[in-house]
Protein backbone atom coordinates (compact mmCIF):
# COMPACT_ATOMS: atom_id res chain seq x y z
CA UNK A 1 0.00 0.00 0.00
CA UNK A 2 1.25 3.35 -1.13
CA UNK A 3 0.67 6.80 0.01
CA UNK A 4 1.28 9.49 -2.62
CA UNK A 5 1.57 12.90 -1.74
CA UNK A 6 1.83 15.66 -4.83
CA UNK A 7 2.78 18.95 -4.40
CA UNK A 8 2.14 21.37 -7.15
CA UNK A 9 5.46 22.76 -8.62
CA UNK A 10 3.43 25.44 -10.48
CA UNK A 11 0.65 28.24 -10.21
CA UNK A 12 -3.08 27.12 -9.65
CA UNK A 13 -3.94 28.62 -12.89
CA UNK A 14 -1.27 25.84 -15.00
CA UNK A 15 -2.17 23.11 -12.14
CA UNK A 16 -5.80 23.93 -13.37
CA UNK A 17 -5.62 23.58 -17.39
CA UNK A 18 -3.93 19.82 -16.65
CA UNK A 19 -7.08 19.07 -14.07
CA UNK A 20 -9.78 17.67 -16.55
CA UNK A 21 -7.30 14.98 -17.85
CA UNK A 22 -5.70 14.73 -14.13
CA UNK A 23 -9.38 13.48 -13.61
CA UNK A 24 -9.47 11.35 -15.93
CA UNK A 25 -6.33 9.81 -15.07
CA UNK A 26 -7.68 8.86 -11.24
CA UNK A 27 -10.85 7.58 -12.92
CA UNK A 28 -8.82 5.46 -14.90
CA UNK A 29 -6.77 3.62 -12.29
CA UNK A 30 -10.15 3.44 -9.94
CA UNK A 31 -11.50 1.19 -11.90
CA UNK A 32 -8.38 -1.12 -12.45
CA UNK A 33 -8.14 -0.49 -8.84
CA UNK A 34 -4.74 1.12 -8.13
CA UNK A 35 -6.22 4.01 -6.30
CA UNK A 36 -8.22 3.56 -3.53
CA UNK A 37 -8.48 7.19 -2.43
CA UNK A 38 -7.69 10.32 -3.25
CA UNK A 39 -8.00 14.26 -3.23
CA UNK A 40 -6.61 17.32 -2.98
CA UNK A 41 -4.73 18.96 0.38
CA UNK A 42 -5.87 21.78 2.64
CA UNK A 43 -4.75 24.16 1.71
CA UNK A 44 -4.72 23.72 -2.00
CA UNK A 45 -1.18 22.95 -2.54
CA UNK A 46 -1.29 19.48 -3.83
CA UNK A 47 -3.41 16.27 -3.29
CA UNK A 48 -3.08 12.79 -1.79
CA UNK A 49 -3.45 9.16 -3.11
CA UNK A 50 -3.75 6.14 -1.38
CA UNK A 51 -2.87 3.20 -4.05
CA UNK A 52 -2.58 -0.20 -3.93
CA UNK A 53 0.07 -1.24 -6.60
CA UNK A 54 2.08 -4.68 -7.11
CA UNK A 55 5.23 -2.45 -6.42
CA UNK A 56 7.05 1.35 -5.98
CA UNK A 57 8.04 0.25 -9.76
CA UNK A 58 4.32 -0.03 -10.84
CA UNK A 59 3.20 2.73 -8.55
CA UNK A 60 6.13 4.96 -10.41
CA UNK A 61 5.17 4.37 -13.72
CA UNK A 62 2.03 4.56 -13.21
CA UNK A 63 2.35 8.21 -12.02
CA UNK A 64 4.39 8.62 -14.65
CA UNK A 65 1.05 8.89 -16.57
CA UNK A 66 -0.27 11.79 -14.88
CA UNK A 67 -1.20 14.35 -16.96
CA UNK A 68 0.35 16.83 -14.02
CA UNK A 69 3.87 15.09 -14.02
CA UNK A 70 3.48 14.86 -17.96
CA UNK A 71 3.27 18.77 -17.80
CA UNK A 72 5.50 19.61 -15.02
CA UNK A 73 3.11 21.29 -12.45
CA UNK A 74 3.28 18.62 -9.77
CA UNK A 75 6.39 16.33 -7.71
CA UNK A 76 5.34 12.82 -6.26
CA UNK A 77 6.52 11.85 -2.85
CA UNK A 78 5.90 7.76 -2.13
CA UNK A 79 5.46 6.32 1.57
CA UNK A 80 5.22 2.61 1.62
CA UNK A 81 3.20 1.06 4.25
CA UNK A 82 1.41 -1.70 6.08
CA UNK A 83 -1.60 -1.22 6.97
CA UNK A 84 -1.97 -3.68 10.41
CA UNK A 85 -4.81 -1.82 11.76
CA UNK A 86 -7.74 -0.90 10.37
CA UNK A 87 -11.79 0.16 11.08
CA UNK A 88 -14.08 -2.48 10.12
CA UNK A 89 -15.17 -0.96 6.67
CA UNK A 90 -11.59 -1.42 5.85
CA UNK A 91 -10.30 -4.37 7.06
CA UNK A 92 -10.13 -6.51 3.72
CA UNK A 93 -7.10 -4.07 3.80
CA UNK A 94 -5.38 -5.19 6.53
CA UNK A 95 -2.63 -7.15 6.56
CA UNK A 96 -1.66 -9.55 9.26
CA UNK A 97 1.32 -8.65 11.84
CA UNK A 98 4.07 -11.45 11.89
CA UNK A 99 5.95 -12.18 15.44
CA UNK A 100 8.58 -10.39 16.29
Amino acid sequence: MFIVSLSYTAPLEEVDAHLAAHRDFLAAHYANGTFLMSGRKVPRDGGIIVANAPSRAALDAVLGEDPFARAGVARYEVTEFVPTMTVEALSAWRVAQRAA
